[in-house]
């Protein structure tokens, strides 16, 4: 059975539906022109909490029972997760316990603070983080909310390429960045069964290339030390993604550090909008793999 089907992609978009912002999709001539492709953008930048994690962490907390929901959620992450976590468990009026890495980003611990979330520090490896993430369990009884390795909250990521296909239809190809796997995971899901022809590929720095080494060996190979300015991205696959990255993924593409920066620096200047490294690494892709796209 698969873990994730596209009918749990349809419930999560009916369930988040009043929750999130149903984010536009913009376009640039001169992006077209100098890639050779007709490129749509699908901008999570503008969701709530300021990314597309939002989605999977609404679905999740709107998802409990009442008395799961009593005792609060929980979640170990440095990053987005953290944040959408807090501000939708705030959103449902429950308690959301955060446990992030001494050296987490100083403006993404604002955010997970901002939103009411409670903060437990660990150090920063992952023996440190799944073992203060237990114990904040014991004390608290919340419910573990895995980033991305989570049927959930992959449910709940599904449901921005289904937007795109609502309102552009005509895809050959959806590109999404690839750590952990949740969003790639949930957009192929719901692309291979709205258009079964589009291609779906995962996009990811050459320095923190384990998902494309694992899509290759057809097992897992964890991440090792990523040194990436995309750090959204340093992830490992997890037990959950991999299959479905596996069965319904076309391919796996690979940008360098130059390919994202000057990624970023075009969707900056040309579209007037920011996007952080992680975001700009499928348009990276596009201008790396121009032949392809073209």
């Amino acid at each position: 059975m698969e873990p994730v089907t596209y009918e749990d992609i349809l419930s999560a978009q009916e369930r988040i539906r009043e929750w999130i912002h149903r984010t536009p999709v913009l376009t640039s001539r001169l992006l077209n022109r100098i890639t050779g492709a007709e490129l749509y953008f699908k901008c999570e930048n503008f969701q709530r909490a300021g990314a597309f994690k939002f989605r999977g962490a609404s679905n999740a907390v709107l998802s409990l029972g009442e008395e799961e929901a009593r005792r609060g959620v929980l979640t170990h992450s440095s990053g987005n997760h953290a944040g959408a976590l807090a501000l939708a468990a705030s959103l449902r009026g429950i308690k959301a316990y955060i446990v992030m890495p001494s050296n987490a980003p100083r403006i993404k611990r604002a955010a997970v603070e901002s939103y009411g979330g409670i903060i437990t520090e660990c150090g920063p490896t992952l023996e440190s983080r799944e073992r203060t993430t237990a114990e904040v369990q014991k004390r608290t009884g919340a419910t573990m909310i895995h980033p991305y390795n989570n049927p959930v909250v992959i449910a709940g990521q599904g449901t921005a390429a289904l937007e795109l296909h609502e309102e552009i239809g005509r895809l050959d190809a959806v590109l999404a960045p690839v750590g952990g796997g949740g969003l790639l995971s949930g957009t192929a899901v719901a692309m291979k069964r709205v258009k079964p022809d589009t291609q779906v590929f995962g996009c990811e720095p050459q320095n923190a290339d384990d998902a494309s080494r694992s899509f290759r060996a057809g097992r897992i190979l964890p991440v090792e030390n990523p040194n990436t300015i995309a750090d959204g991205l340093r992830t490992s696959l997890g037990d959950q993604t991999f299959p479905i990255i596996r069965k319904f993924v076309d391919d796996i593409l690979l940008v360098s550090e130059a390919d994202i920066v000057r990624s970023m620096r075009l969707i900056w200047e040309r579209m007037k909008i920011v996007v952080e490294p992680s975001g700009a690494v499928p348009f990276a892709a596009v201008l790396a793999h121009k032949d392809r796209f073209a």
